[in-house]
């Protein structure tokens, strides 16, 4: 990693109007997390921190998803959760007994006003602005180091640490890197007969059409009559809008066998799933958040769980020791790793993935596929896995990688 530039010397002081000990650019669920953990230690309560949002408009517009076998900091506000999962392809439909893990979903709308009543409880420690942020830099303030940002409208402010949670802006390097997307569509539908099991959400249905691309859907039911259903895709473009809709019609029209529902809601996105490097530290007093510090599972788009994990462990390191940890996330090497060489094979044959993962759930348990997804695994158990998919397609893709060259559709 090169050495960040030296602090430049700061304007003048007067300009300066507010200083707090941390900053958090942007309030989305990476910015919030961080603040919500602050909020929750008590050996940081004395430290002043500012959150600023590019806008104050909370809405409920998605919903995050995660696996987990220990209680969740947001317990109060998870919307349902689920102790069983259907996995299904052309040649296999097993449904899986989650054992101690349980498969949770919270709204975006909870989590947002349970985040912002809880700073809004702690005026003196807490200040929430509205603004964008174009400038972040270290300065020096007297004889210390300092974060100075300036935001659209001219105001500036000064603190001892940055958090930056916008999202990258990467300049693309394809002959290098990988970059796809996860995009998704899903419908909340409502249905005149009970339907739907609430015990058991349809983790991956790969038994559509692939169109050389890793294309399943999941559906998660909230009642015997309601669920939502989402229809994914993995692939470097995304499709026209009428094509998300036309699947999600047709699958329907198959699993519902014909019966009448209703469209009560619609949540749509993209996750950009990157073998670019995004590092978690600008500097020794600016770090990365979320999408922008690579907590964006490449292989799987799962950040929600990846981004508390990475919460937790800063806070931790702020109350123990003052500063930031000197490795933000802890990731291994092994893991993103194991994220290239599936990108890869996304690229070069993504309906191949369906195969892949097919080999996955019924060769390894759920708990150590779960474990794996979540870096956890120990290097035995990383064999397990390696060992029961055909290694063909990922010996393919570590000569790839060891050319530097990205494979392309066919090779």
């Amino acid at each position: 990693m090169p050495r960040p530039p030296a602090p430049s010397a700061p304007p003048e002081e007067s300009a300066l109007i507010r200083d707090y000990d941390y900053l958090i650019v942007g309030g989305g669920a990476a910015g919030l997390s961080l603040a919500y953990h602050i909020s929750q230690e008590p050996r940081l309560a004395g430290k002043r921190v500012v959150l600023v949002e590019p806008e104050e408009s909370p809405r409920n517009d998605r919903t995050w998803r995660f696996w987990s076998d220990e209680p969740s900091p947001y317990e109060a506000i998870i919307a349902h959760q689920w102790n069983h999962m259907m996995f299904r392809t052309p040649q296999l439909t097993r449904r899986i007994a989650l054992g101690q893990y349980r498969y949770r979903m919270l709204r975006s709308l909870d989590f947002y006003q349970l985040v912002y009543r809880t700073l809004d409880e702690r005026p003196t420690q807490f200040v929430r602005l509205v603004g964008r942020v174009t400038g972040l830099q270290e300065v020096l303030s007297g004889s210390q180091a300092r974060v100075l940002a300036t935001l659209a409208d001219g105001t500036q402010l000064q603190a001892r640490y940055a958090f930056d949670s916008r999202l990258p802006k990467l300049a693309p390097d394809p002959r290098r890197h990988l970059y796809l997307q996860q995009h998704f569509v899903g419908w909340e539908i409502e249905t005149d007969e009970d339907t739907f099991d609430v015990s058991t959400m349809q983790f991956m249905d790969f038994d559509i059409e692939q169109h050389q691309q890793v294309r399943f859907v999941y559906s998660l039911p909230f009642s015997p009559r309601r669920a939502l259903v989402e229809f994914t895709v993995f692939s470097p473009e995304l499709l026209a809008p009428a094509e998300y809709d036309e699947a999600l019609r047709q699958y329907l029209t198959q699993h519902l066998s014909g019966q009448r529902y209703r469209i009560t809601g619609r949540e749509s996105g993209s996750i950009p799933m990157t073998s670019h490097p995004l590092p978690a530290r600008v500097s020794a007093r600016i770090l990365n958040l979320g999408t922008r510090a690579g907590r964006a599972k490449p292989s799987t788009g799962y950040t929600f769980a990846r981004i508390q994990r990475h919460s937790a462990h800063l806070v931790a390191a702020l109350a123990a020791s003052g500063h930031p940890p000197a490795n933000p996330t802890t990731d291994q090497w092994q893991f993103p790793l194991f994220d290239t060489l599936l990108l890869d094979i996304m690229q070069r044959r993504g309906e191949s993935v369906r195969d892949i993962f097919q080999q996955l759930f019924t060769r390894n348990p759920v708990e150590r596929i779960f474990r794996f997804l979540d870096e956890r695994t120990t290097p035995l158990e990383n064999l397990q896995i390696m060992n029961s998919v055909t290694p063909w397609p990922f010996l393919r893709s570590i000569w790839h990688l060891v050319r530097r060259r990205p494979g392309q559709r066919g090779e």
